[in-house]
C-alpha cells in the first residue's frame, strides 16, 4: 500500500503490521518444516528424498498447532513486556518532573500544543547521543533519551528530537517497528535452536553412511539395496533444511527492510511542524551524527533510534537514511540552514574538555572583599563626630541603627 501523505502513511503502517504478523506464522512454519526434515534424516538415515519430504510435511501438519500456540504466546509476552525487555537491555528508567524538569517540560509543552497524549519519559545513562520511542498503545508509549543527548544539545535541539519521536508515535511507526522486532526475535530464536540441534549431529562415513549424535554410538548401516535406493537422499535433504533455515532468517531481516526509510524523513518533517524550527532539527542531527552508538544495545534497539550508525553492506541494509540526505531534505523543503558536519568525536571531545575547563575557571567564586577585620592593612572608617548643642552639650551620634534620629 503506497503512502502519499501523513494519513495514508498511518493507514499503510497498520496494513503492514497485519501483513508482518501473517509473515511471522509463515516463516515459523518454514522453520518447523526444516526441523522436521532434520528429524526424519536422524531417525531414518537411508531413505529417498521424496520419502523425507513427504514425511516432513506430515510432521509439519502435526506440529503446526503447537507452533501456532508458541507464536501466539510469544506475541502476548512481547505485547505486555517488550518495554521491560528493552529497559533491561538499555538500562533506561522512568523519570518524573522533579527529577528532570527541563526535559519533562519540553515534552509536556509539545504534547499540550498538539493535543497529544504525553508518553512516559525515560533516561538512559550513556554518553551516546540518541533517543528512541517504544510502545504498542497509548498506555505503553514512552520516549527514552540518553544523558549524553541532554548534555550536548540545547533546549531547542532537544525539543526537535522529542518532536521527531512524537511524530513516530503519531504516525504508527513505533508499532510497526515493534512488530518487526517480534518477528525477527521469533525467527532468530527458532532458527538458532534448529541450527544448534543440527550441529549436534555429525555425518559418519561408511558403507551407505549414517547420521549419528555426538553423544551416542553410530547407527548400524542399512542394507546395500536401501543405500543404493537412497541415492544420497539424506545429504540432499539436509542441504534443503539448511537452506530453508537460512532463507527464513534472511526473510526476517528483509522484513525490516520492507519498512520504508521514508518514515525518518516524515518524522523530521513532523518535528519541524511541531516546533516550527527546522534549524534546530538540522543542528540536532549534525550533533548526533556518528555519535549515537549505544554500547551493548541490540540491532533491534538501534533501529528504533533517531540515528543508527550501524550501516548495512553498501547501505543496502541500512535502516536509516544518511544524515546528509535528511539534512538536505530539511534545507530544501523546510527552509533550514545547514551548518555542515561537525568535527570528529575525538577532536570535539578535546575541544569540549577545554571549554569545560575554561567554564570552570569563569565559574569560580570571586575573591572575598577586604573588610575592616581582615589583614588588608586598611583601617576601618571612623564614625562621624557627635553633634554639639547650642550650650555645648553633646547630642550624640545622629545616626542610629535604624537611620538618622
Amino acid at each position: 500500500m503506497a503512502a502519499y501523505g501523513l494519513y495514508t502513511h498511518i493507514a499503510s503502517n497498520k496494513v503492514r503490521s497485519m501483513l508482518l504478523l501473517a509473515g511471522l506464522f509463515l516463516l515459523l512454519y518454514v522453520l518447523v518444516y526444516a526441523g522436521a526434515l532434520v528429524a526424519e534424516v536422524v531417525i531414518n538415515s537411508n531413505r529417498s528424498v521424496s520419502y523425507y519430504l513427504t514425511h516432513a510435511l506430515s510432521d509439519l501438519k502435526s506440529a503446526a498447532p503447537i507452533a501456532t500456540i508458541a507464536a501466539i504466546v510469544w506475541i502476548i509476552v512481547a505485547y505486555f513486556f517488550h518495554q521491560s525487555m528493552i529497559d533491561a537491555v538499555t538500562g533506561g528508567h522512568s523519570v518524573t518532573r522533579q527529577e528532570e524538569p527541563r526535559l519533562y517540560n519540553l515534552l509536556e509543552n509539545l504534547c499540550i500544543s498538539r493535543g497529544i497524549t504525553m508518553p512516559k519519559l525515560k533516561i538512559m545513562e550513556s554518553p551516546a547521543l540518541n533517543a528512541f520511542a517504544t510502545g504498542l498503545n497509548p498506555r505503553q508509549y514512552s520516549i527514552t533519551v540518553t544523558t549524553g543527548l541532554l548534555h550536548a544539545l540545547n533546549d531547542q535541539e532537544i525539543e526537535a528530537v522529542l518532536g521527531h519521536e512524537l511524530t513516530h508515535i503519531k504516525n504508527g511507526d513505533v508499532q510497526l517497528m515493534v512488530v518487526a522486532v517480534i518477528i525477527a526475535g521469533v525467527v532468530g530464536f527458532f532458527g538458532e535452536l534448529f541450527f544448534r540441534l543440527f550441529t549436534n549431529f555429525s555425518w559418519s562415513s561408511g558403507s551407505g553412511g549414517s547420521w549419528s549424535s555426538g553423544s551416542s554410538s553410530s547407527r548400524s548401516s542399512s542394507s546395500s539395496s536401501d543405500s543404493k535406493s537412497s541415492g544420497g537422499g539424506a545429504v540432499i535433504v539436509i542441504i534443503i533444511a539448511v537452506v530453508l533455515i537460512v532463507v527464513a532468517w534472511l526473510m526476517s531481516q528483509v522484513v525490516k527492510l520492507a519498512l520504508s526509510r521514508s518514515r525518518e524523513f516524515l518524522a523530521d518533517a513532523g518535528s519541524v511542524e511541531l516546533t516550527k524550527n527546522p534549524d534546530a532539527m538540522i543542528s540536532a542531527l549534525r550533533k548526533i551524527e556518528n555519535r549515537g552508538e549505544l554500547p551493548g544495545a541490540t540491532s533491534a534497539v538501534m533501529e528504533l533510534c533517531v540515528d543508527n550508525p550501524r550501516e548495512g553492506f553498501a547501505d543496502l541494509f541500512a535502516t536509516h537514511p544518511s544524515v546528509d540526505s535528511r539534512v538536505d531534505a530539511l534545507v530544501k523543503f523546510a527552509g533550514g540552514h545547514d551548518p555542515g558536519p561537525l568535527p570528529p568525536p575525538s577532536d570535539e571531545a578535546q575541544e569540549q574538555d577545554a571549554q569545560d575547563a575554561q567554564a570552570d575557571e569563569q565559574a569560580a567564586p570571586p575573591a572575598l572583599p577586604k573588610g575592616p577585620w581582615n589583614d588588608s592593612g586598611k583601617t576601618a572608617e571612623t564614625a562621624p563626630p557627635p553633634l554639639a548643642g547650642p550650650s555645648g552639650t553633646i547630642l550624640g551620634n545622629p545616626m542610629g541603627p535604624w537611620g538618622r534620629h
